[in-house]
């Protein structure tokens, strides 16, 4: 799969989500930015689907192909993606702890397996807790392609889509009980449920955010085994646009009160059928996402892990040291802090995460599984 302007657009939209909603780091983005602050979280579910769909697309590709999976050259890859520049950011946030933008941080344990979106109690503000995405997307490469062997030596769509809406049923199912079960009456009968038990119980847990993932897969299933449908779909590609955009707008309406059983329950997987319309759209060169070229996407989208892993931190260490005059201005603060993050992200990008991923590419061998343009989520390959 060639590089596609469209994906890293919605990428560079996605890592511009998540920092905008972490403005408050800094102060908040002043008036007339509070959509994007309350909606910006929105971005790691486009993560979710793009990795979804890329990650995907390439194994199902390789099986089709070979009739088979090297999953130790598929662990390898990611592992040389993914854990260097992770890594290097965890041992600077337990070394160095007033870099930290919380004080308080999970034990390194939990870091090392990816384990931090767990047995966490939320009503504490926890230090890197952005890595709550990583844990989802590296157990989701670690059994996804263990998922596929099983349902060898044949694969059939049908079969697979009804093990992914299982997984989305059970995942409604499951944040549909909790909701029940921690909700409480409030003043006026109203029954309501504390924000820390959401992000504990529903907005955290790998098992309860596999809606974007599963949607992604969805589209990976189309793009291979119903080429003919994924060919219609790719020549309307504005209409999906233009569809997708509704979706995630209703699914926008539903969050409003994020902690009601109606976005408990069907916010997640509205907005990620929403998403991943956009992501087919992005997908087809012949539409307006696929066609749109913006100087400096492609690289704001190469470089969105290293932001991702440390942007939190970034913001607050630059808000510390701003000048007096440039401090307390809204955007203005807000954007000179994001130029900060983007140079300490662009530090990590060079001599980590790029240095790692020469050194794969010097050692894999020589029937590679996947070009170095097949990105995944908040990472690429």
């Amino acid at each position: 799969m060639q590089r596609l302007p469209g994906l890293d657009l919605l990428r560079a939209l996605a890592i511009v989500a998540v920092i905008c909603t972490h403005s408050w780091l800094v102060g908040g983005m002043g008036n007339g930015f509070g959509w994007i602050e309350s909606y910006g979280w929105m971005g790691v579910d486009l993560f979710f689907v793009l990795s979804g769909y890329l990650i995907g697309h390439q194994l199902f590709v390789r099986y089709e192909r070979s009739g088979r999976l090297d999953l130790k050259a598929f662990y390898r890859q990611r592992a040389y993606r993914i854990l260097p520049a992770y890594l290097v950011v965890v041992a600077i946030y337990f070394a160095a702890p007033g870099l930290r933008e919380q004080p308080v941080i999970q034990p390194l344990w939990q870091f090392l397996t990816f384990t931090m979106n767990l047995f966490v109690d939320q009503r504490v503000p926890h230090a890197f807790s952005s890595a709550w995405s990583l844990c989802v997307e590296e157990y989701f490469y670690l059994l996804f392609p263990l998922a596929i062997l099983v349902l060898a030596p044949r694969i059939r769509a049908r079969r697979v889509v009804v093990v992914m809406a299982s997984l989305m049923l059970l995942g409604m199912a499951w944040r549909g009980f909790a909701w029940s079960q921690s909700a409480a009456p409030a003043d006026g009968g109203v029954w309501e449920m504390d924000i820390w038990r959401y992000m504990q119980l529903v907005y955290y847990p790998t098992y309860a955010r596999l809606d974007g993932l599963m949607c992604g897969v969805a589209l990976a299933m189309l793009s291979v085994y119903r080429q003919p449908l994924w060919q219609r779909l790719q020549r309307n590609a504005n209409a999906l646009a233009i569809l997708g955009i509704i979706v995630v707008g209703f699914a926008a309406w539903i969050f409003r009160d994020t902690l009601t059983f109606a976005a408990f329950v069907f916010g997640f997987p509205m907005l990620s059928i929403g998403l991943a319309l956009l992501v087919a759209s992005a997908a087809s060169p012949t539409g307006l996402l696929g066609k749109t070229r913006v100087p400096g996407v492609a690289w704001i989208a190469g470089a969105s892990y290293s932001i991702y892993l440390t942007h939190k931190a970034s913001l607050k260490i630059a808000v510390r040291y701003l000048p007096a005059s440039l401090n307390h201005r809204g955007i203005v603060t807000f954007l000179c802090c994001v130029l900060v993050a983007v140079g300490i992200a662009a530090l990590l990008h060079y001599l980590v995460e790029r240095s790692f991923l020469r050194l794969r590419d010097r050692r894999k061998r020589s029937v590679a599984l996947v070009p170095a343009a097949e990105v995944g989520g908040a990472v690429q390959e």
